[in-house]
């Protein structure tokens, strides 16, 4: 289960150290330890990071598989948590030190930022491989977050992207070594504590207006 900590002015949330796929109580997790960033104020940044082989491999479509009938609640919960870290009043980083697929991708492009590490592991969006579609609201938030080459690209071929290619692409912001993802990370993030506050908020609420109105659409979550 994830797990928030601080380190001086920096949360640093821990999503984890198996697939850290998105279980309800996982995403309840999530949102709990949001709540305490948010609570924090002025002056803190955050840093979302795990631990192993895995960033996060995505949706949980095992709980799904056994749960249909709450396919709609589920996807909306997902939706809810990418709004709330797109639109998160603090600078957010993603230290990608594992594997970072499918809903697990997405929850990276919500950050502002992304440290990858260089050596091992995979940027990517499965979905036309699984066949499972991209809905309005994930769509909303990958072409928001990327460049029309690069989001059609990881969209429609599934390409695993390695990260001097995820740089390149504009995926990720810098790919370092394995030990220094997370530091690099919560560099990143110390180094804009003060950006924190209702402005900065405010910023995000409006450069991301179509994408939150779309990921918060629960009359049609599905598109």
């Amino acid at each position: 289960m994830p797990v928030l900590d601080r380190q001086d002015d920096v949360f640093i949330l821990d999503l984890g150290d198996g697939e850290n796929r998105f279980h309800p109580d996982w995403i309840a997790s999530m949102n709990a330890a949001l709540d305490e960033v948010e609570k924090a104020g002025d002056s803190c940044a955050l840093v979302t990071a795990a631990t192993g082989k895995f960033f996060s491999n995505g949706l949980d479509l095992e709980w799904l598989g056994a749960n249909g009938d709450s396919y709609v609640p589920y996807v909306v919960s997902v939706h809810e948590l990418f709004a709330r870290v797109l639109s998160l009043p603090v600078i957010t980083v993603a230290a990608l030190q594992g594997h970072t697929f499918a809903a697990g991708a997405m929850l990276s492009l919500a950050h502002d930022f992304r440290v990858m590490r260089a050596d091992r592991g995979y940027w990517c969006l499965p979905e036309a491989d699984i066949n499972i579609p991209f809905t309005r609201g994930m769509s909303a938030l990958i072409q928001a977050r990327l460049t029309p080459q690069a989001a059609h690209e990881a969209m429609t071929t599934a390409r695993r992207y390695t990260a001097p290619d995820a740089v390149t692409a504009g995926i990720v912001d810098r790919a370092v070594d394995q030990d220094a993802v997370r530091g690099t990370a919560v560099e990143t993030a110390a180094a804009l504590t003060g950006k924190a506050g209702p402005t900065l908020g405010t910023i995000k609420t409006r450069m991301y207006a179509p994408v939150l109105h779309t990921l918060r659409d629960r009359e049609n979550p599905l598109g």
